[in-house]
């Protein structure tokens, strides 16, 4: 980072709003994501949860390199420059436990299920590139500390498909908590950046839900 670091205390300011955000409403609470880190979760399961975080965040440009490219302050960009390099890695990840996956599992609905997909690529495309100042840099802040919970699931996949996936070299929380504390001083942007934390949660949850009924229909043919 180029500002110093910041005492870590994930009770103070805007670190804490966006922690307890991820806390509660990140995918770490999801049940379907609680049931694929499990020994017994269905490969099948396993298989279009992977095929479908692909088809959402394996695509480059992503949230965060949107983010990127539309103009953050210096401290931003230092940190979302950092974010990008590593979430390569991650896509990378991703596209290799999609080709081991194999296809995805037919499921009743599909036409259904990629629509629902296009309109949440659409949704995060206009997140991350929203004019309103922090609020793009809010959502690449929630996917990098909301990863966590879902690196579980990619990381049950790669035990699945026989390898072991590399450790993730996303930016460490103190890295965060600094950048949310230097750029959070105007209430205004802390509003926003929180605004673009919660809508990225939103979409991370929908597509559990959109994994879970998709199971469920699976399950009953």
């Amino acid at each position: 980072m180029s500002v110093d670091t910041v005492p870590f205390d994930r009770q103070s300011g805007s670190w804490s709003v966006l922690a307890a955000l991820v806390d509660a409403d990140g995918s770490a609470r999801h049940p379907f994501v609680q049931a694929m880190g499990a020994r017994g979760a269905a490969t099948r399961d396993l298989a279009d949860a992977i095929h479908l975080l692909c088809a959402l965040h394996g695509r480059q440009p992503g949230v965060i390199d949107h983010a990127l490219a539309h103009g953050p302050s210096p401290v931003a960009e230092s940190w979302l420059d950092e974010a990008a390099y590593a979430f390569a890695d991650e896509r990378a990840l991703l596209a290799r436990l999609t080709a081991a996956a194999g296809p995805i599992p037919s499921t009743p609905g599909q036409a259904e299920s990629e629509a629902a997909v296009t309109h949440q690529l659409h949704a995060l495309d206009m997140l991350a590139q929203s004019d309103r100042t922090g609020c793009a840099v809010g959502a690449a802040i929630a996917l990098v500390l909301d990863w966590r919970a879902i690196r579980h699931v990619l990381e049950a996949a790669a035990d699945r498909a026989g390898f072991a996936a590399l450790p993730s070299t996303l930016p460490i929380d103190a890295d965060t908590a600094t950048l949310a504390a230097t750029i959070a001083a105007d209430p205004a942007i802390e509003r926003a950046m929180s605004f673009g934390a919660q809508q990225l949660l939103a979409q991370h949850r929908a597509l559990w839900d959109l994994a879970d009924a998709r199971k469920s229909a699976r399950d009953r043919h």
